[in-house]
């Protein structure tokens, strides 16, 4: 067994499935399955055993629940995990939740011709693979508690709004990591904020889920972005999962646009469609904001943003799940600042304080 290849332990109480990822890991150059478990208690024991780089992990198994085991794990021996669920298709709060916990990223199980099903997805899963076992570990935050709007909670203090024009957006890109790091921009922000709107990576029927969680938690007010909907101050639009969410006007309102263009940069939604309509649509008036993720998607169209006079921050190396989108961004020299994730709604904030102290004095 070759010691560079990436070690994966599979962990699932189907026995088809422990097989198909199997075979499929194997297929890869790159990665090896090191050991498969049926349940939590035997995977306990071989992680000690086999210390792999990678582990697959399904929701829904006897003995001890998926999401209970993934907490655990992340508490006492930290390492990268994907999830490969049905649970999480069908209810995409099983995954979100992964994510809070600590999970890299997840893929869902084929509802149909699960053997044929899955093995289509290889090149997916072995992508999301190598993604996880470079991906950095993250000190653990606790979760927020659904329906606090995250005040009180110790972790999100209320900013103070500068009183802007509703003619100001912030516009947000993420991948790999990112529904963590969006939330931890969005809770800190007054219900008066410019209005935002948010690509981030994310398959079809996870993205209602995403918004209604971060709906609870935020002051602002957040959900799936509606074709032809007004975009408005005091509220977040997230591009629905395999749909291109972009920026348009009609007169002096903006209003969001929602298709299913071809992908573009293999992404639907896509930052750079995102960002490239808020240069032509908003140019200075808008704030660029590139977060975690893997590859260059964001990066040529946050430099169109700051090219159009928008400023632009990107979330610092070490803050960064995956700092791959980031990184391409600041190669391109895209960036005005680069921001640890903590700090990035109070820069965004503050730049928009002072565009509008500048304004007042002309």
């Amino acid at each position: 067994m070759s010691t560079n290849k990436i070690k994966v332990l599979c962990v699932d109480d189907s026995a088809l499935i422990r097989s198909l990822m199997t075979e499929i890991i194997n297929s890869q150059p790159d990665m090896v399955v090191v050991a498969t478990a049926s349940d939590p208690l035997v995977a306990r024991d071989l992680v000690k055993q086999h210390n792999p780089d990678v582990m697959t992990l399904d929701v829904e198994m006897p003995r001890m629940d998926g999401l209970e085991f993934l907490e655990k794990l992340m508490r006492l021996r930290p390492m990268p995990v994907v999830m490969v669920s049905s649970l999480t298709e069908r209810g995409s709060e099983a995954a979100l939740r992964a994510l809070e916990l600590g999970a890299i990223d997840f893929v869902t199980k084929p509802r149909l011709g699960i053997r044929d099903g899955l093995l289509s997805y290889t090149d997916l899963i072995a992508g999301k693979i190598r993604v996880a076992a470079s991906a950095k570990l993250l000190p653990a935050r606790r979760p927020a508690p659904n329906g606090v709007g995250g005040a009180g909670d110790g972790h999100a203090p209320m900013l103070h709004s500068p009183l802007l024009s509703t003619e100001k957006l912030i516009i947000i890109g993420a991948s790999t990591g990112g529904t963590e790091a969006i939330r931890e921009v969005l809770q800190p922000l007054p219900p008066d904020s410019p209005a935002i709107l948010i690509a981030q990576h994310m398959p079809a029927g996870f993205t209602n889920s995403f918004a209604q969680r971060l709906n609870g938690l935020c002051r602002i007010s957040v959900s799936e972005a509606v074709h032809g909907e007004r975009v408005l101050p005091g509220h977040a639009y997230i591009a629905p999962g395999g749909f291109h969410l972009s920026l348009t006007r009609s007169g002096a309102n903006y209003v969001a646009q929602v298709d299913q263009e071809p992908p573009v940069n293999r992404h639907r939604p896509s930052v750079d469609v995102l960002f490239d309509s808020a240069a032509r649509h908003a140019g200075k008036n808008a704030i660029g904001v590139i977060l975690t993720g893997m590859g260059r998607d964001g990066a040529e169209g946050l430099l169109r943003m700051h090219q159009a006079g928008a400023h632009t921050l990107a979330q610092d190396e070490a803050s960064c799940v995956v700092f791959g989108m980031p990184r391409e961004a600041i190669a391109l020299g895209a960036v005005d600042e680069v921001v640890p994730l903590q700090e990035i709604s109070h820069r965004v904030l503050a730049h928009l304080r002072s565009f509008g102290e500048r304004a007042n004095r002309v």
